[in-house]
């Protein structure tokens, strides 16, 4: 089976099967992808994404974001929901270039994981009453998307290391994002160096602080989302084999 699934358009679509779990179990392929903006979907990559299966698209950018740069193409049988996790906007392009990268990005994970407890819990409720291919995406699939996939990896009981190295694979599409940025920007200055990076570091800086304040993940889960054994024992019926 392929991890990384390619498109013309988009840079960072991936399936997060295969991935073994500690009673055993593996991730189903084919059942829950993560990507960037979906809104780029068009021609032969929105044919390729329709032979996928997929019957529900989780978007979690800004409302604004959406209206600015559009969503994924409306299909019959293709449910979609935006669950806006990030509350408090950032611009990446403008971080200090002197400022510690993988930790501020680490704090901003945090941030979310505080103020996008609705969303987040309801992003998992979805991902697990759904019986067919799932996908979820922000706008380069790397941090909010990120942060979801390591808590649904993490919920299913895979290990923190293959968990940071699927976080990592985006570091494979770093430089196809900055060129997109540039595109797009072509009267500003990219300022941040770590702009479109993804090394490892930044998500055992998460999975760390969400430790060291709630006691593990599954305990953040718990008492920050609200999550109890029935979902997560629901998520695991569904994405594990």
């Amino acid at each position: 089976m392929r991890r990384h699934i390619d498109f013309e358009r988009l840079h960072n679509f991936r399936d997060l099967g295969g991935y073994r779990t500690a009673d055993g179990r593996t991730v189903r392929w084919g059942r829950l992808y993560r990507s960037d903006s979906l809104a780029k979907l068009q021609g032969a990559d929105w044919d390729r994404f329709l032979s996928l299966g997929v019957r529900t698209v989780i978007d979690l950018r800004y409302p604004w974001e959406i209206e600015s740069k559009g969503r994924v193409p409306e299909a019959e049988g293709l449910a979609y929901i935006n669950l806006s996790v990030e509350h408090r906007p950032y611009d990446q392009a403008e971080i200090d270039p002197g400022t510690d990268p993988w930790r501020h990005l680490a704090d901003r994970y945090a941030e979310v994981a505080v103020d996008g407890t609705k969303e987040l819990h309801q992003a998992l409720e979805t991902i697990a009453s759904g019986s067919a291919p799932q996908v979820f995406h922000c706008a380069s699939g790397k941090d909010r998307t990120g942060l979801l996939a390591a808590l649904v990896l993490s919920l299913l009981g895979v290990d923190e290391d293959d968990i940071a190295a699927d976080f990592a694979l985006t570091e494979l599409a770093t430089d196809r994002l900055v060129a997109d940025w540039k595109a797009t920007h072509p009267d500003r200055t990219l300022h941040w160096p770590g702009y479109g990076r993804a090394p490892e570091e930044i998500m055992r800086l998460f999975l760390s602080d969400l430790a060291a304040s709630y006691g593990s993940v599954h305990d953040y889960a718990v008492r920050q989302l609200g999550v109890d054994d029935l979902l997560i024992e629901r998520l695991r019926t569904q994405l594990l084999v």
